[in-house]
């Protein structure tokens, strides 16, 4: 069985641990030759690489494996790359959800006005990092986890039209159909999933079991009758489950399907907004949180010496999706999964040229989304308004908009009054500006 050369851009990232322990846990199924951690941020991933020196000692002793900032160590002679970027880092992402807080509008990571300036901080370095992996290695697949995936999608498939082994990936499909196992208490790996819309904005409309049965009328019930949570609650902070909790709200207002628990900021901004502390928001969380856990644990395992016993791990599913993923490309597996393609066709009442989430079969060489048909005219008038949204987010980018951001905005279901998303757009040039493009 052929190892591959492999590697993971964002090594100071939260969410490496539990990959780096992924990757063990699959050695057998997805076997490495070498692995690599990339990240600019030198200070921030070296604890997590000696932490990972020492658990690939005990638990992957064949693997070389060692880390770096220079780009052709990172790329050189590489058959994957996964890629989980946070450009401006957590700091960054506090100003996304805070500054629209303060004006009463939705501060989140990918949805809305903090999306929007994170989709405009993440275009430039996934582009940058793209050609650097392109100059060291024509043909490794790339494997993209980095946030908000819609906005960086779309820009990439105007910056790299032809280049066929870019693949934008999500997991929070994968979470949700854990979840709904959890709900039946079944195994989620057994589920085939019918799914349409773009990255965190989308729905299930059939969820088939073995024997082709529609489990999709029986969750629906449960979520009513129950409520909802995800698979790893006992894992999640609270601001997870209150999140999960609001599907039940969604299901009992628009019950033809399942939706992505994202949909509830677009559904429910006002409320959401009402819900949410301006003071102390998710990045906030996430830092007194899991950031802080994470790095006292690589501390830990570092000062021991051992990685036995330690609780690197959170949420095992982000990081076995993005390893299954390049499993079922590497040999040909034909699995099925839910990614991020171009259109064409693909929704039929939808453009061709949008990036669509849906669910593919996964080969060597690369998804082939599966049909999904004609969509209901409430679901294609949220869907193409959101579509819009994200296009001119792009073309304010390349084109320097002021005036495409500004449309943008207001077209955004968050945001809706021009005069709030001009003010809100100001704000945030104001402190992205060593960040985005200066617009005109």
């Amino acid at each position: 069985m052929k190892r591959f050369n492999v590697t993971l851009v964002g090594g100071g990232s939260t969410w490496t641990p539990g990959l780096l322990q992924s990757l063990c846990k699959l050695k057998d199924r997805f076997p490495m030759k070498k692995l690599v951690l990339f990240d600019i941020d030198e200070k921030r991933q070296r604890p997590i690489g000696e932490a990972a020196k020492i658990l690939f000692k005990e638990q992957y002793e064949e693997l070389e494996f060692h880390y770096t900032t220079k780009s052709e160590e990172a790329y050189k002679d590489v058959d994957f790359v996964f890629m989980q970027m946070r450009t401006g880092g957590l700091k960054m992402r506090e100003k996304d959800e805070k500054v629209p807080l303060s004006m009463g509008l939705l501060g989140q990571e990918t949805c809305g006005p903090g999306g929007f300036a994170y989709g405009l901080r993440s275009i430039k370095d996934m582009i940058k990092t793209i050609n650097d992996i392109r100059k060291y290695s024509k043909k490794a697949w790339i494997l993209n986890y980095t946030n908000p995936a819609a906005i960086v999608a779309e820009a990439l498939r105007r910056e790299f039209p032809e280049d066929k082994r870019v693949l934008n990936i999500c997991d929070q499909p994968v979470n949700l159909l854990r979840s709904y196992g959890r709900l039946l208490e079944m195994d989620s790996k057994e589920f085939e999933p019918v799914y349409f819309g773009l990255n965190h904005f989308g729905w299930f409309t059939h969820l088939y079991d073995k024997e082709g049965t529609d489990l999709l009328p029986k969750i629906k019930k449960l979520v009513v009758e129950k409520g909802f949570q995800p698979a790893d609650a006992e894992q999640r902070d609270k601001s997870w489950l209150y999140t999960y909790g609001v599907v039940k709200n969604m299901v009992e207002d628009f019950p033809d399907y399942l939706p992505n628990t994202y949909l509830q900021y677009y559904l429910y901004p006002k409320e959401k907004v009402q819900h949410l502390d301006p003071k102390y928001t998710r990045a906030n969380e996430v830092m007194d949180g899991r950031e802080t856990r994470i790095f006292e644990e690589c501390e830990k395992i570092i000062e021991k010496g051992t990685a036995e016993g330690s609780s690197f791990v959170h949420n095992d599913a982000h990081s076995e999706f993005m390893i299954e993923v390049a499993e079922s490309i590497a040999y040909n597996k034909q699995k099925m999964y839910i990614v991020i393609v171009e259109n064409n066709g693909t929704i039929s009442n939808i453009q061709d040229d949008a990036m669509v989430e849906v669910a593919a079969v996964m080969t060597s060489n690369g998804p082939r989304p599966l049909s999904v048909g004609k969509i209901p005219t409430f679901y294609k008038g949220l869907m193409e308004g959101q579509l819009a949204y994200e296009k001119l987010t792009v073309d304010a980018y390349y084109e320097k908009s002021y005036q495409k951001a500004l449309q943008a905005l207001t077209l955004n279901r968050t945001v809706v009054s021009a005069k709030e998303a001009r003010k809100v757009l100001d704000a945030l040039i104001e402190v992205n500006k060593d960040y985005w493009p200066e617009f005109k």
